[in-house]
C-alpha cells in the first residue's frame, strides 16, 4: 500500500501524463447535464481526453468564450441577444433544443393557465391561486438569475412587451429551483423539460401541454436552442468533441434520454430576432 501511495504522489508531482488533453465548457445549466454526460462518454471512448464542464449560466458562458478564456461557451440564447458580446467572432453550434415549462408546487389547484395570466403572475398582477380557480394560497414567484438563458427565454415569450418581472428571489441552478418549488407551497418558477420530475407539477398553457412534440411544431412557444459557441472555428479536441455531440450516437440516444430534443427533428426554425419559419 505504501508503494502504491508513493507512486501516486510521484505521478501527481510529475503533472499530467504525456498525451493527455483537456478542454473546458462553461455556461448554461440547462445544457450542463447533456454536456457532462456526453463528456463522460467521450472520455471513456477516447483515453486521455477530458472534457471539463462547469455551469454559471448562459451569460457566463458567452462572456467566457468571447474572452477566449475557455474552449466552449454553452448558452440557451443566441450570442446576438447578449449585450457586450461580439457575435461575429463566435461560431454557433446548435446541438439540441430544450423546452421550458412553468412548474408549481403540487396542490395549487391549477393545472392550465393562459399565457396572459402566466405573464401577470410574473409581473405581480396576480398574487393568489384562487384568482385562477385554484386554492386560496399566496403565489410565491421564484426566478432564475439575470444571467440565465432560461430566464431570458421565458421572459421573452411570456412577459408582455416592455414589462419586467417583479423583484423576487432568484436562483442560479435549475436543480435548486426545482427543489424549492417542490417544497414551498404556492411557488411557481420554470425549468427546462429535462429538469422536470414527479416532485413538481407542470402547467399547460392555453390548453397546450409542455411536450417535445408541441415544441417541434412551435405550438409550445417557450423553447430555445442549446448553443455551444466557439471563438472562431473549432480545432483539435474541441472540434472532435463537438463532432461527437452532433454524431448519430449522441443525437439519437443520449439527447432524448436526457430530455432534450434533437435539433434535426424540429419542424420549425427560429432566428435570433425570434422569427419562426417552417423547415422545408
Amino acid at each position: 500500500m505504501m508503494v502504491i501511495a508513493a507512486l501516486g504522489i510521484f505521478l501527481t508531482a510529475c503533472g499530467p501524463v504525456e498525451g493527455e488533453e483537456s478542454i473546458t465548457a462553461v455556461g448554461s445549466s440547462a445544457l450542463q447535464p447533456l454536456v457532462e454526460a456526453a463528456g463522460e462518454q467521450f472520455g471513456a471512448e477516447n483515453f486521455g481526453k477530458f472534457i471539463n464542464v462547469q455551469g454559471g449560466g448562459s451569460g457566463t458562458g458567452l462572456g467566457q468564450i468571447a474572452a477566449n478564456a475557455v474552449e466552449i461557451g454553452n448558452s440557451d440564447i443566441f450570442a446576438e441577444e447578449k449585450s457586450g458580446i461580439d457575435a461575429s467572432k463566435l461560431v454557433d453550434h446548435r446541438v439540441a433544443v430544450v423546452g421550458i415549462t412553468p412548474i408549481v408546487t403540487p396542490g395549487t389547484g391549477v393545472t392550465d393557465i393562459s399565457l396572459e395570466n402566466l405573464g401577470k403572475i410574473f409581473t405581480g398582477e396576480i398574487t393568489n391561486w384562487k384568482e385562477l380557480g385554484g386554492k386560496d394560497l399566496t403565489i410565491t414567484v421564484l426566478n432564475r438569475s439575470s444571467g440565465s438563458g432560461t430566464r431570458s427565454t421565458f421572459d421573452r415569450w411570456v412577459l408582455p412587451e416592455g414589462k419586467k418581472s417583479i423583484v423576487t428571489q432568484e436562483q442560479e441552478s435549475s436543480g435548486t429551483v426545482r427543489q424549492i418549488v417542490a417544497s414551498t407551497p404556492g411557488t411557481i418558477s420554470y425549468v427546462a423539460f429535462s429538469y422536470v420530475d414527479d416532485t413538481v407539477e407542470t402547467l399547460s398553457i392555453d390548453g397546450i401541454e409542455p411536450t417535445d412534440e408541441n415544441v417541434k411544431t412551435n405550438e409550445w412557444i417557450i423553447w430555445s436552442y442549446e448553443h455551444m459557441y466557439t471563438n472562431g472555428e473549432p480545432t483539435g479536441l474541441t472540434k472532435d468533441f463537438l463532432a461527437y455531440i452532433m454524431s448519430e450516437e449522441v443525437q439519437s440516444t443520449l439527447i432524448e434520454a436526457l430530455g432534450y430534443i434533437p435539433a434535426n427533428t424540429m419542424q420549425v426554425e427560429r432566428d435570433a430576432a425570434g422569427n419562426t419559419t417552417e423547415v422545408p
